[in-house]
């Protein structure tokens, strides 16, 4: 996927000052005009308590970001100034190992703890001692750098919290040199599938009706559509399945605390019935349950 132009600027000339017209009144008017579907705000505390709850190395997150990674490596050029924005930021660093011939890498994240977890983080210093590493607090949907300024912009398990998702991917084409790449993972539609079942039969149980629980997700077949919309040339999609197993439906939710990546809907039920969640658990547990005792859980990732 291609993307912008300019001639390489250091890591201190690719940021720029955030417009100000996000403080004027016309500013205002653009922001009530956004869609709303996530409260960005929880999302941005629920990736403050991910950077306290997460572990240093996540099974299913290395494999998502080795994957992306191994996209990178197929490239056959380098991308010497690269950004690596939201989601797996500290496994995306951690397994780079000099692929894609980086040279400055700028890890942002909308969480500042987020950010500093990172930052504290040991890197295997015998692949990353030569990429000149800086570290910023930004939005993914208020891009903080220049236009023409990167050649590689990666967000792996970052963008699907977006409210304005094209939006999000035209600032990063705006950012990148002409022959720029963009790598990203989202999670796609069908993930969680079982969990969404059986929430759905719970509540209809216990409550009689249904109310959001589980975060809207773009479906596959609208993800080459937004890379055009966006304005990238030679847009390319592909999706893999991933199915993990856990002990129990509370072993699930625990994981998607500690990967942020727990329910942020504007419009939700903040109050969780103790019976419903419990109920939730053994329809999932009867309709989907192993002879084993645990549970599968389905993920869509879409590069």
């Amino acid at each position: 996927m291609r993307g912008g132009s300019s001639m390489a600027k250091s890591i201190s000339t690719i940021l720029r000052r955030r417009s100000a017209s996000y403080c004027t009144s016309s500013g205002d008017s653009f922001e009530s005009s956004r869609p709303k579907i996530f409260d960005r705000q929880l999302k941005f505390r629920q990736r403050d308590r991910a950077a306290w709850l997460m572990s240093r190395k996540d099974p299913f997150v290395d494999t998502i970001a080795e994957n992306m990674l191994d996209r990178l490596e197929d490239c056959k050029r380098t991308f010497p100034t690269a950004l690596n924005m939201g989601g797996s930021l500290e496994a995306i660093r951690r397994l780079l190992r000099g692929r894609g011939g980086i040279e400055k890498l700028i890890m942002m994240d909308a969480s500042l703890d987020m950010v500093k977890l990172c930052k504290d983080a040991e890197p295997d210093l015998s692949t990353t001692d030569s990429i000149e590493t800086s570290f910023l607090v930004g939005d993914e949907e208020f891009l903080p750098l220049q236009e023409n300024s990167l050649d590689l912009v990666i967000s792996c398990l970052g963008l699907h919290w977006t409210n304005d998702l094209p939006g999000a991917m035209i600032q990063c084409r705006l950012a990148l040199k002409p022959d720029g790449l963009f790598l990203a993972a989202i999670l796609g539609g069908e993930t969680l599938k079982e969990l969404r079942i059986a929430c759905t039969a719970a509540q209809i149980e216990r409550e009689g009706g249904i109310s959001p629980r589980l975060s809207s997700l773009a479906q596959v077949r609208d993800a080459g559509n937004l890379l055009t919309r966006a304005g990238f040339a030679l847009p390319g999609v592909d999706v893999d399945q991933y199915t993990v197993r856990y002990e129990s439906a509370l072993d699930l939710i625990e994981h998607l605390r500690a990967t942020g990546e727990t329910n942020a809907l504007w419009q939700r039920n903040n109050l969780l019935n103790r019976e419903t969640a419990l109920a939730t658990a053994s329809v999932y547990q009867s309709m989907f349950g192993a002879e084993d005792g645990t549970i599968p859980t389905t993920f869509q990732v879409v590069y």
